[in-house]
């Protein structure tokens, strides 16, 4: 069952998608890079504090859809934080390729990740990027659509799909737990 969680930044989908695992046992696929930079290493620790100590951790940029198909324990949950920068970790990689392959490319990385998502719980968090600022440059407006196009592939394969705004889900597709 793939569950989508969307919203904007510190609109609390990620609370919202810890919420709906509740006190299972889960893992956790952490998406971004840990790098020389400050503020996405606090993101990252607070991220961590954030979660319980008994899940299990995948620290996975890149191979997402391959995680899904192996992490055991198969009957735990599976919360993907977060899409939109695992996406964003596949479009730097695929940064020399011309504009059209590299959408084909990132476009078959999302159905692969809806398709790896079927055969257990997976709760996928992405950025809903549509209603923000149209970005000045040309590579930041070729992201935010290739972001909403991958949104817009996990939604019509999800099961259920949640807008949080300002903490409040608001069921889209299913219903909000």
């Amino acid at each position: 069952m793939l569950t989508l969680i969307l919203g904007g930044a510190r609109s609390g989908k990620s609370q919202y998608a810890q919420s709906l695992i509740g006190h299972r046992c889960a893992i956790y696929v952490a998406t971004a890079r840990r790098n020389s930079d400050k503020e996405m290493r606090g993101r990252i620790d607070r991220h961590r504090s954030d979660r319980p100590q008994d899940w299990i951790t995948i620290e996975e940029p890149e191979a997402v859809p391959f995680v899904l198909r192996t992490a055991t324990p198969v009957d735990a949950p599976v919360l993907v934080e977060c899409a939109t920068v695992w996406l964003a970790n596949l479009f730097q990689r695929e940064s020399h390729t011309p504009a059209r392959r590299q959408q084909d490319v990132l476009m078959a990385a999302v159905h692969d990740l809806a398709h790896a998502s079927r055969a257990r719980e997976v709760i996928v968090v992405s950025n809903e990027v549509g209603n923000g600022i149209v970005p000045t440059t040309r590579v930041g407006r070729r992201f935010r659509d290739l972001q909403g196009w991958a949104n817009q592939i996990l939604a019509v394969e999800a099961d259920s799909v949640t807008l949080v705004v300002a903490g409040l889900p608001l069921a889209l597709k299913g219903t909000t737990r």
